[in-house]
């Protein structure tokens, strides 16, 4: 079983996971890593959900920042989102993020900011 499960909608925001990546690192917690775009591959997504036995999952995403929000709809277990900066300074995924419907609840932490996606992780794997 793996503790995290990251999830970048694109390639181009593999930056911010580096960030999740050291925090989860130096504290000992085990991750998996998948780049699929909630838009270009929702199939695969579906089929990554369904296999995975992550304990929360870390969504980066940005622009439209669709990916948590796909997440939280298809797994019980705790969603994160990270926004990231784009030609609105992440302002767009940021309001996408933190903006999701009754019953798809996403935590979102600052734009760019996957240091704090990871320690709010490592919070909730420890509060469980």
């Amino acid at each position: 079983m793996v503790d995290v499960a990251v999830i970048c909608g694109s390639a181009s925001d593999e930056p911010i996971a580096e960030k999740v990546f050291r925090v989860l690192e130096e504290s000992g917690v085990s991750y998996d890593y998948q780049v699929i775009s909630a838009h270009r591959d929702p199939e695969r997504l579906d089929e990554y959900l369904k296999a995975s036995d992550a304990r929360t999952f870390i969504a980066i995403a940005g622009l439209s920042a669709a990916l948590p929000g796909m997440v939280a709809s298809k797994t019980e277990r705790p969603v994160i989102g990270v926004p990231v900066s784009g030609k609105l300074m992440g302002i767009d995924a940021l309001l996408s993020i933190a903006q999701m419907p009754k019953g798809v609840p996403v935590a979102c932490v600052g734009v760019d900011s996957g240091e704090n996606a990871a320690l709010l992780a490592i919070r909730i794997l420890r509060a469980g």
